[in-house]
C-alpha cells in the first residue's frame, strides 16, 4: 500500500513544512516536514536551509521507507485509511515505536477498536503532554476507525 492524498494531507498538516532547521520539543535538529535525517548528506543542524522543492522532494522519497516499515509489521489486512493513519504514526514516531507497542499488538491479534484506543497514549515528548501531539493521536484514531 501507499500514502494516500488524506493520508499525505494529515502528515504535512500536523508536521508543517519549515525551510530552516530548527529543534522540536525534545531537541531533534528538524527540517521541512518533520525531516531528521541527512539532507545532501549533511545533517540538520542550526543555519540549514532549504527550499520548498527538497522538502517536498524528502517527503515523497523519504515516506517509502515508512510505507515499507508499517507494511512489513501488519500481519492483518488494514483499509487505506487505517495504513494512512499507522504510516503518519510511524513517520512521527519512528517505526521502532510502532513495531513495539501495544497499537500494534492488538491489531495484529484482530483487535481494531482495541487498537484504535492506544493512539492517545502517544501524546508526550521529553516526558510532557503536548496539544499538538493530542490533537494528532486524535486524528489518527478518527482516521483509523473510518
Amino acid at each position: 500500500m501507499k500514502l494516500s492524498q488524506e493520508g499525505f494531507a494529515l502528515l504535512k498538516k500536523f508536521e508543517g513544512c519549515e525551510l530552516s532547521a530548527y529543534q522540536d520539543p525534545v531537541g531533534v535538529w528538524t527540517i521541512g516536514y518533520g525531516w531528521t535525517q541527512p539532507v545532501e548528506g549533511r545533517p540538520v543542524a542550526a543555519g540549514m536551509v532549504i527550499t520548498q522543492d527538497v522538502a517536498d522532494s524528502l517527503l515523497g522519497s523519504g515516506i517509502v521507507q515508512y510505507e515499507k516499515e508499517v507494511a512489513g509489521l501488519l500481519k492483518v489486512d488494514v483499509n487505506q485509511n487505517q495504513f494512512d493513519a499507522l504510516v503518519d504514526f510511524a513517520y512521527n514516531l519512528g517505526p521502532r515505536a510502532l513495531k513495539g507497542s501495544t497499537l500494534l499488538k492488538k491489531l495484529n491479534a484482530g483487535d481494531y477498536a482495541g487498537a484504535a484506543e492506544e493512539f492517545s497514549k502517544w501524546n508526550k515528548a521529553g516526558g510532557k503532554v503536548l496539544k499538538g501531539l493530542v490533537a494528532r493521536r486524535a486524528a489518527e484514531r478518527t482516521l483509523f476507525l473510518s
